[in-house]
């Protein structure tokens, strides 16, 4: 990928960004107008509830579906549809007073906006090497606060000069503005970018003769490595929804605090949880892995929704401290996860089986308010938040057995030595391992060495990985070759 290339993915991002958030301010955002819509439909509690599901159970409904769609048309045509159409059906709730059709539209613009969350995160990893991916999927897995947050800081001002209609047709069109931007700037990178796509699962779509070579959706469904990662994120969903919807219950009615400051802190909560993403993101492209930090992540939850348990009788400055730390921990790991699946996926596949895992994650996010609740009801805050930590530490089990693809490209520790060997050497690359024991580092240094080697001179190396040695062949300063073999 040339340097206009490289430049342009950040616009890819920057499109990307905006389409989620657009959709997250209706998945998520709708809850800052909930008065406003229980005075328009008399809703209770639990009425209102059920209105502000419909978008998740659209999105539950079509999530899979569109994955296989995106591998198959691309991320633009795709984000097209699903931007547009999401803002028709928001245009036409605005336009309708009835409570039926208002809850049958929301539902609508979930199924269809659906896309957007696969169809954004595809484009990451189309465009973005291995070793800048996970920086990049942090800084777009934050607009899913920062959609919710917008949404919660200009809708209820909206609701009160235009009514509820009017909440309805700004949600529009910011959709549409979303649209016409994927429109303009999304496209497929010009080239695989260097380092791959993390394996070819994560490749651009499938065409001609590479088509008879990419995976199938049943190949999603058969793998069992995705299996194990959606399951897990599923678990990860539960500590992490607890946290968003019981941080303002547990200050407000276990501890008095008033329920405007409980919202600052939740505020702050999401806050540190967006940066974290992106943190996050840096420590794996850092490690050169996924796996490893997202092992690391669901123990973190786990060992932090004990201390929630511990600190919910404790001084009320401590405890909100408490909190903020597990909720930034507890919602910081998505990204993660959403990338390996996407890295894990059969040649051709990747928004297929990114969609089959955050099919898992709203599944659970659904489930997990309403049990969390009524635990909290039987059991009472601590012990409830003790049980909820079990859920992570499951996660690390089912985690445990997974590896890294092999396309993984290793970390920048392992890269400067290549890159370091490469210096030394000028035309360089090695080949380490032995047969039948699967990846080593060797075998991934062999990519980042040969990387390094062929953009700086473009010559090629040799190599005998059957008796796990390598040879060097440099370009001396009298122009002639070097040869020099070494034991791994």
């Amino acid at each position: 990928m040339g340097k206009t290339g490289v430049r342009y993915r950040w616009v890819v991002l920057a499109a990307g960004t905006a389409a989620q958030a657009s959709t997250s301010a209706y998945f998520q955002g709708l809850a800052g107008v909930g008065p406003a819509l229980r005075a328009a439909h008399g809703l209770s509690l639990g009425g209102l509830g059920l209105l502000l599901a419909c978008p998740t159970v659209g999105v539950l409904a079509t999530l899979l579906v569109w994955g296989p769609v995106v591998d198959r048309y691309g991320e633009r045509p795709t984000m097209a549809v699903g931007l547009f159409g999401a803002a028709a059906c928001l245009l036409g709730a605005g336009l309708v007073d009835g409570l039926a059709p208002r809850a049958v539209l929301l539902g609508l613009a979930g199924a269809v906006g659906a896309s957007v969350t696969t169809a954004s995160g595809r484009a990451v990893l189309t465009w973005f090497p291995s070793d800048r991916r996970g920086l990049a999927m942090g800084i777009r897995q934050c607009a899913v606060p920062l959609g919710s947050g917008l949404a919660a800081a200009c809708l209820p001002p909206a609701a009160g000069r235009f009514g509820v209609h009017g909440v309805f047709f700004a949600l529009a069109a910011g959709c549409l503005v979303a649209g016409a931007a994927a429109v303009a700037l999304i496209r497929e990178p010009p080239a695989p970018p260097r380092g791959g796509a993390g394996g070819v699962g994560a490749g651009a779509r499938a065409t001609g003769g590479a088509a008879a070579r990419a995976g199938s959706t049943r190949d999603v469904l058969r793998d069992r490595r995705l299996w194990r990662l959606s399951l897990a994120a599923g678990l990860l969903i539960v500590p992490q929804f607890t946290m968003i919807a019981f941080l303002v219950e547990v200050l407000h009615d276990g501890r008095g605090m008033s329920a405007a400051r409980a919202a600052v802190v939740l505020t702050v909560a999401q806050a540190a949880g967006a940066a974290a993403r992106i943190l996050v993101g840096v420590w794996s492209d850092r490690a050169g892995a996924r796996m490893r930090p997202l092992r690391a992540l669901a123990v973190a939850a786990a060992a932090g929704m004990a201390a929630v348990a511990a600190a919910v009788g404790a001084w009320v400055p401590l405890l909100v401290a408490v909190l903020v730390v597990v909720a930034a921990v507890t919602v910081c790991w998505n990204g993660l996860a959403f990338t390996a699946a996407g890295e894990l996926a059969p040649p051709g596949r990747a928004a297929t089986a990114m969609s089959f895992e955050n099919s898992a994650n709203f599944g659970s996010a659904v489930l997990t308010p309403p049990l969390v609740g009524l635990l909290i009801t039987g059991v009472g805050w601590s012990s409830a938040f003790l049980l909820v930590a079990l859920a992570p530490v499951a996660a690390a089990f089912l985690l445990g057995p997974l590896v890294e693809p092999s396309g993984r490209r290793p970390g920048p520790r392992a890269g400067s030595r290549a890159r370091g060997l490469a210096a030394g050497a000028g035309d360089l690359s090695f080949v380490a391992g032995h047969p039948g024991t699967g990846p080593s580092f060797g075998l991934r240094a062999r990519s980042r060495a040969r990387e390094a080697a062929n953009h700086e001179t473009g010559r090629a190396c040799v190599g005998d990985p059957g008796h796990g040695r390598f040879r060097v062949r440099a370009t001396g300063g009298d122009g002639g070759p070097r040869d020099a073999d070494g034991a791994r």
